[in-house]
């Protein structure tokens, strides 16, 4: 990882023959790198700064309600901030945070405190989050992206030469009670990019506030095929692209028309397209014409023969979005996958600055973390860990404390610790601690649940996409995989039997009660075509943050199979002495011869 640290300036610059918008993004690259050698080098004391980090908010709004119910003024030390504060979920900071909706912002904040928006994100009990991104929030918000783009650009330089295909969220869906704009903080950070970065960027920012899924997709192809010179492709979600390359192919005929004609053929709000004005009337017949030659060549229209010059794909990689990885490269080509970093509307975690994992160092200037044991969550008195503290190979739930309001905040996600620099942590995001299932004892993990299903896809030689895991109560309670229809390509029950094993090697206590035969063998049932899509569209709504939805691969809902199956289950037979622990070798006959939600958002 230090090696990766390093690349970042083994770059000269060098500015012969360059324009000059290209030399001053060259000297900003420069600026940067400077703080992120900083960054990295001040690591050697993450422990001070992070203790530094955590009084500094404390002190700042030791005068606020929140501060005064919780004797912000008599705390001096990390010690202190335990003893005063609880662990808390964003229903303990909900009365406070509804008061700032209304207008009254010394609830959480020091008077004179800026509140730029709301992020809005689910909840866990139905009513969704409403986070207040405050003017210091902001700024170390965008601190964060600062680094790991210093890390990116500074790795792959040329990539200040070409355009960066980003999409984006709007931040400006509705206002708050009190008259704040609410809507997902990547949308603000779009709009409020260093102008000698913006013409970088496409599709323009305006066209985040297209909230149709398929007419923002469109759109954004219309503004990217008419170049060949994306370099870099940034998006939260890899199924977005997913998604994107789809179109681009589908509708092929569609958009070149447009690109040769200077049209934008899909329905956008009257005001967007006012706003968009010469950007899409501008005509480009040739790139037409070498598009309809790519189509002639290679039968479709994939972003790997429209951009042949894309070098990076910046996405999550961990968890359950993991998944969807393989596919990049089959439409995109083989290009270099950076992670996005595990960055949530209430803060970032961990900056990646290495190619192909989603580890990354913990953002440890911006925010004051805390750690449990994943083991001892939920308990009455978990284990309380600092980030130097932590140990290598062991997963840890998060406690976040921000300058947003949030404070020892439970954001249940799970990560791993792979490694240190300095005293910082290196993390890996593995999955949504909400997101376990346990019906007899097994404790089985979404994260296992996924690995699970990857190592039978591959197995099978079956292209995997979306699919969901539940459990059913028979006779027996058991899992179910749920994909939509054809996904198992005829091989239903042989995927049954991959996913058994593979989970049951994953996960001891699964294979103990499935051999024990109190959990009945894992079946494979089919959905509907369309239904992810549908549910996806049902969750994110009219929110606009289709390229922000994280599909959730491990429901406890034991309804959601009765509520969402086509077809009858196909299942691998029960046998009392089955035993699943290895290769298959204590199956019996017929095993061998087969083997031959309540929520869908993070």
């Amino acid at each position: 990882m230090a090696k990766a640290f390093a690349r970042c300036d083994k770059h000269p610059l060098s500015f012969f023959g360059l324009g000059e918008t290209v030399i001053l993004r060259y000297a900003y690259l420069a600026w940067l790198r400077a703080q992120l050698r900083h960054f990295v080098r001040n690591a050697a004391k993450a422990r001070e700064v992070q203790q530094a980090t955590l009084l500094a908010k404390i002190a700042r709004n030791a005068n606020s309600q929140f501060g005064r119910d919780f004797g912000f003024a008599e705390i001096r030390t990390a010690a202190d901030f335990r003893a005063r504060v609880p662990i808390l979920t964003y229903e303990d900071h909900r009365p406070y945070i509804t008061k700032v909706l209304h207008g009254e912002t010394s609830a959480l904040f020091a008077p004179g405190t800026k509140v730029l928006m709301f992020a809005m994100t689910s909840g866990t009990t139905g009513e969704p989050k409403r986070l207040p991104i405050t003017d210091e929030l902001f700024r170390e918000y965008r601190l964060g992206w600062q680094l790991w783009g210093a890390g990116i650009y500074g790795d792959y330089p040329e990539l200040l030469n070409q355009k960066t295909l980003q999409l984006s969220s709007d931040w400006r869906q509705y206002v708050s009670p009190c008259g704040i704009p609410c809507g997902q903080i990547s949308g603000l950070a779009a709009t409020t990019r260093p102008a000698i970065a913006q013409r970088m960027f496409l599709p323009p920012a305006t066209t985040m506030r297209i909230h149709n899924p398929a007419a923002k997709h469109y759109t954004a192809l219309r503004f990217a095929l008419a170049t060949n010179n994306i370099g870099m492709v940034i998006t939260a979600n890899p199924s977005s692209l997913v998604e994107l390359a789809r179109r681009a192919n589908a509708e092929s005929g569609s958009l070149i028309r447009d690109i040769h004609d200077g049209t934008l053929s899909c329905e956008i709000p009257a005001e967007i397209r006012a706003a968009l004005g010469t950007q899409i009337t501008k005509r480009s017949p040739q790139r037409a014409r070498e598009l309809e030659q790519l189509i002639a060549q290679h039968g479709s229209l994939l972003p790997k023969h429209a951009w042949p010059k894309l070098r990076i794909m910046a996405v999550w990689t961990g968890g359950s979005i993991g998944i969807f990885l393989p596919h990049l490269s089959e439409l995109y080509g083989h290009s270099v996958v950076r992670d996005h970093g595990l960055s949530a509307s209430e803060g970032r975690v961990n900056i990646p600055l290495a190619d192909g994992t989603p580890a990354g160092m913990l953002d440890y200037t911006h925010h004051y973390f805390e750690f449990i044991p994943v083991e001892e969550h939920g308990a009455a008195q978990p284990t309380v860990l600092e980030g130097h503290e932590l140990e290598v190979g062991r997963d840890y739930y998060i406690l976040l404390t921000t300058s947003g309001g949030l404070y020892r905040y439970d954001i249940h996600d799970a990560v791993r610790c792979v490694g240190f620099q300095g005293q910082a942590p290196l993390l890996e995001f593995l999955n949504k601690g909400k997101n376990f299932s346990n019906l007899t004892g097994e404790k089985v993990s979404e994260y296992q649940v996924i690995r699970a299903v990857e190592r039978s896809f591959a197995e099978l030689n079956l292209p995997i996409e979306y699919f969901l895991v539940a459990p059913v109560m028979e006779e027996f309670p058991r899992y179910t995989l749920l994909v939509e229809q054809k996904a198992h390509r005829g091989r239903a029950l042989e995927l049954a039997a991959a996913f058994q094993r593979n989970l049951s090697q994953l996960n001891e206590e699964y294979a103990e009660k499935s051999g024990s035969g109190r959990l009945l063998p894992a079946q494979v049932r089919e959905v509907p075509h369309d239904t992810w899509r549908r549910l996806r569209a049902e969750k994110t709504g009219s929110r606009g943050n289709f390229e922000e939805y994280k599909h959730v691969c491990l429901t406890q809902d034991l309804s959601i199979v009765e509520r969402l199956a086509a077809a009858p289950p196909c299942s691998i037979p029960r046998s009392p002495t089955f035993s699943v622990v290895g290769d298959f070798t204590d199956s019996t006959p017929s095993l061998a011869a087969a083997s031959n939600h309540p929520s869908f958002a993070r």
